[in-house]
């Protein structure tokens, strides 16, 4: 089996994976997936961080978004077709088995404790995932180098004007990527 096919699979079945064994959004599969892709070394914690933030201005659901940039920097085209295809695949399996049977489960005790087990581990998982990728954002240089205070900064107001104020996450992004400019280039 060629080099190419290898990766495409390898791909698939990471994605596939990721896809499968994570609950409750896009957001719970950071910590795995962030593991996974720099192990493998398809990216970069550093590009963890820009792929996260380019997958909320795109449309569609985070996680095809994560999977489809990945495979594309690791593989092209294919690499994002593969990738895109692995991670969907799970959800649309569990779907369809779900919606099969679901009205008859759907009020009982045993469905309505699952779903309340896995409300709080998915917050866990999202929290896991804020404090990895905002040590790449707020301590770009490790722990010891200290925070960098302009991106503490800028991530308290937006949060404060999204919170507060109302903005639109894409103005808040959009936004950023200007500040970051007057910032980090001039």
């Amino acid at each position: 089996m060629s080099t190419a096919i290898r990766l495409l699979l390898d791909l698939f079945f990471t994605f596939f994976k990721i896809g499968g064994t994570t609950f409750g959004g896009g957001y719970a599969m950071i910590p795995m997936m962030q593991g996974i892709l720099t192990e493998k070394g398809w990216v970069t914690i550093n590009e963890v961080i820009d792929m996260i933030a380019i997958s909320e201005m795109t449309p569609g659901p985070f996680a095809v978004n994560m999977a489809t940039f990945t495979g594309m920097k690791a593989a092209g085209i294919p690499g994002a077709v593969f990738a895109t295809l692995g991670v969907i695949m799970p959800s649309m399996l569990i779907i369809a088995a779900i919606a099969a049977f679901f009205n008859n489960v759907k009020d009982s005790p045993a469905a309505k404790g699952v779903l309340k087990g896995i409300h709080p581990a998915t917050v866990g998982l999202i929290a896991t995932a804020v404090i990895s990728i905002g040590r790449g954002a707020f301590f770009p240089g490790g722990l010891a180098a200290g925070p960098h205070l302009f991106s503490l900064l800028l991530a308290a107001l937006v949060f404060l004007a999204i919170q507060k104020g109302g903005l639109n996450p894409i103005v808040a992004i959009a936004l950023s990527g200007v500040a970051g400019i007057l910032v980090y280039v001039f």
